[in-house]
């Protein structure tokens, strides 16, 4: 549909991945090199410069193989629940499912144990095929990144810099993917319309004690229960240093907008002043 194909193209343009006269401009270039939506390219790209680029490799191929999330038989969902609680973080899914592959990684390198990686990914309601899938993925970008000469930095999954520097990396590409719990149980809006979305079962936030009340999400859902789906934890700051001021300025207006609003205008002085320094 026309509508479809102007969002699209506003979407790209939002990335800087379109030039003034709506070609694809050096930086699209290089994100179309992947075989990824253009938001992970970005991400995946952003990663480079935020020193992450190990884990969000790990981020982008989990996200694109299917669910590692096997669907539990009627009356074991509160087990299958409690296995995946052990590979939770607390920043938020993206980061679990960084240590759920790592997890695999290890499992299977260890397949000389009784019953190897599948026996593993059974024990904790995983799918074998789908952990597979991401690694064969990851090792496609990995060497994408390695052909175009882009810079690969070290693992160092773990440290709360490193945390830091992948929600600046999810933020780069997803800046259009945020939500806030407007009333703390879990009822998130998006800001790009007034949808109201629930966590995603599968989350590591669904039915826990803590709520956080600003998210970014990877995919929202209508087909089932207008849920967002992975989903990792941001705070406004974060947020008001990398969204793109021309796309935040087109957001519709809303509570969630202002609270934003003061936000910018509050670190204005101090990123005016960076930017002379740079």
């Amino acid at each position: 549909a026309p509508e479809s194909l102007m969002q699209a193209l506003e979407d790209l343009d939002y990335l800087a991945a379109l030039d003034n006269n709506g070609n694809l401009s050096e930086f699209g270039i290089i994100m179309s090199e992947f075989p990824l939506d253009p938001q992970l390219s970005k991400s995946l790209l952003a990663s480079c410069e935020f020193e992450c680029v190990d884990e969000m490799l790990t981020i982008a191929a989990m996200v694109t193989a299917p669910s590692c999330f096997l669907e539990a038989p009627p009356g074991t969902e509160e087990m299958a629940l409690s296995c995946w609680r052990r590979f939770s973080h607390p920043a938020g899914d993206h980061f679990t499912l960084i240590n759920i592959f790592n997890a695999f990684k290890e499992a299977s390198a260890n397949s000389t144990d009784q019953g190897g990686p599948e026996q593993w990914c059974g024990d904790y309601s995983l799918s074998c095929a789908a952990l597979r899938m991401a690694g064969i993925i990851r090792d496609e970008l990995l060497e994408i990144m390695k052909r175009i000469e882009l810079p690969i930095s070290e693992p160092s999954f773990g440290s709360e810099e490193n945390v830091l520097s992948i929600k600046k990396a999810l933020l780069s590409g997803y800046f259009m993917h945020i939500a806030r719990d407007v009333d703390g149980s879990g009822n998130y809006l998006m800001l790009t319309h007034k949808q109201v979305a629930q966590l995603h079962p599968s989350s590591s936030y669904h039915n826990s004690r803590r709520i956080p009340e600003w998210v970014v999400f990877h995919e929202f859902s209508i087909s089932e229960d207008n849920s967002i789906r992975v989903i990792s934890e941001i705070s406004p700051d974060l947020f008001a240093e990398l969204v793109p001021q021309y796309y935040f300025s087109n957001l519709p207006p809303s509570e969630s907008k202002d609270i934003l609003q003061e936000v910018i205008n509050h670190l204005t002085p101090v990123s005016a002043t960076k930017k002379e320094q740079k």
